[in-house]
């Protein structure tokens, strides 16, 4: 497949510096073809122009990488590097760059990729498939020179001793990187993605300059290929993300905030904050015991009232409170012993509004020369508890008046409650058993000091 960079007017402008290693194929009105391999531009347009070409399609030897962050096109200088521009081709044929990390990215200087390992240390160019270890990496190509002196510009990275192997980076900036020169090699030129190279310069890294995101290269398209392939190598369709890829912890998956407040105001966060920790109090409070289950909450329909005077009963209460709305329950707390006041009551309303009534409008009202205070409940026994009279108002059962809760909650060791144990021993012994017991116990003590 070809890369077509377009079909346009013959008076259309250069679109890469190096143009010379581009294919011309001129149509004409007469619906002629001549194709041209020709190294000046501006020679082609002049002859296309005094021929009265209708089009010009510009063919270039170049590859398509899509990666997570966007599509980048590379066309490749291989006529001046036929070494690199093969590795780099049979690499990307071969899908040996298919899911490579963008493992290093240093802002406003370079972007590099293609070590299958991740690590920056790993990869080997084509030649060690073809021939074997010996030929793991290939020497450097220093003729003609090329320099680093532009944004776009595509480098195989030295591993050493002017050795290549098939890890690449890709220049983000236009000054400031002439240190790279006799160093690296340049081997493409990237003319399409720009969108993407600033989305690469922009990526959050760490000291060592790994991206914190998981930033791959999907998938590689090679869209002409002046070279023949060799018999030895194997061009495998795309390959599957292996488990190891999948299950990544260490890094930013492309679909998540690099900060969880991001895009939130002040307020929203001081609400998460709060809602956070009245969550590991409730937890706290479960472990202790002081209530059932962490995610329960208090009714919405109950007001606690407080400073109340030892006189006031529930009579009292409900009859004040009644002018908001229907009561359900109106109860003041007592001391089991004494059954005093504890000067403090629960009010439970039919509906949340008349709760919210009373809530603004009885706060600080005097009642039996007492000030009280009113808030909403934030108990949850009252959804364990039963009202007044035996009437059950939670799924706990308890409250009820004749104590057999007690007996159901109270397990022996055998499974069954002491009431049960009780009555079993009774059945067994009959309606003296008490009788027989004691005149047993006795018959076994005396057996013993006869001994």
């Amino acid at each position: 497949m070809y890369k077509l960079s377009g079909i346009r007017r013959c008076t259309l402008c250069l679109r890469s510096p190096f143009s010379h290693n581009m294919h011309f194929i001129i149509f004409f009105e007469s619906k002629c073809i001549l194709l041209l391999d020709c190294s000046d531009i501006e020679f082609i347009f002049i002859l296309a122009h005094n021929l009265h070409a209708k089009y010009i399609i510009i063919i270039q030897m170049a590859v398509l990488i899509e990666t997570s962050l966007g599509d980048i096109v590379i066309d490749l200088f291989y006529k001046e590097r036929p070494n690199c521009s093969l590795n780099f081709l049979k690499l990307c044929k071969m899908k040996y760059y298919n899911l490579c990390q963008f493992h290093y990215i240093e802002k406003d200087y370079v972007a590099q990729t293609g070590d299958p390992t991740g690590t920056g240390r790993g990869g080997e160019s084509v030649f060690g498939m073809m021939y074997g270890e010996q030929a793991r990496y290939f020497e450097k190509e220093v003729v003609p020179k090329l320099r680093h002196n532009r944004r776009g510009l595509v480098s195989f990275v030295d591993g050493g001793n002017g050795m290549l192997g098939s890890q690449f980076f890709i220049t983000l900036s236009n000054d400031g990187i002439d240190y790279l020169d006799e160093k690296h090699t340049i081997f493409g030129q990237v003319t399409e993605g720009e969108e993407t190279l600033d989305a690469l310069n922009s990526q959050v890294c760490d000291d060592n300059h790994s991206p914190f995101k998981d930033i791959r290269i999907n998938h590689t398209t090679v869209l002409d290929d002046p070279f023949a392939d060799s018999k030895s190598l194997r061009y495998p369709r795309s390959p599957s993300p292996t488990m190891d890829q999948l299950l990544v912890v260490n890094k930013i998956a492309l679909d998540e905030k690099e900060e969880e407040d991001e895009g939130r105001s002040a307020a929203e966060i001081e609400e998460e904050m709060r809602e956070k920790e009245a969550k590991a109090q409730a937890q706290i409070l479960e472990m202790v015991g002081d209530v059932r289950h962490a995610d329960e909450k208090p009714m919405d329909n109950v007001l606690f009232v407080c400073k109340m005077n030892e006189v006031t009963t529930d009579d009292d209460l409900e009859i004040i409170f009644s002018r908001f709305g229907k009561i359900n329950c109106c109860e003041v707390i007592k001391d089991r012993r004494t059954r005093k006041s504890l000067q403090y009551a629960f009010i439970e309303f039919e509906t949340n509004e008349a709760c919210e009534q009373a809530f603004f409008k009885m706060d600080n009202v005097l009642i039996d020369d007492r000030r009280i205070h009113v808030d909403f409940s934030q108990s949850v026994a009252k959804n364990y508890t039963w009202e007044k009279g035996g009437v059950k108002k939670g799924d706990g059962g308890r409250g009820r008046t004749d104590g057999s809760h007690r007996r159901e909650e109270r397990k022996t060791d055998r499974g069954e409650t002491r009431y049960e144990r009780k009555r079993s021993r009774s059945r067994e012994y009959g309606r003296d058993g008490g009788k027989r017991r004691r005149e047993r116990s006795k018959d076994i003590s005396r057996h013993r000091s006869s001994r």
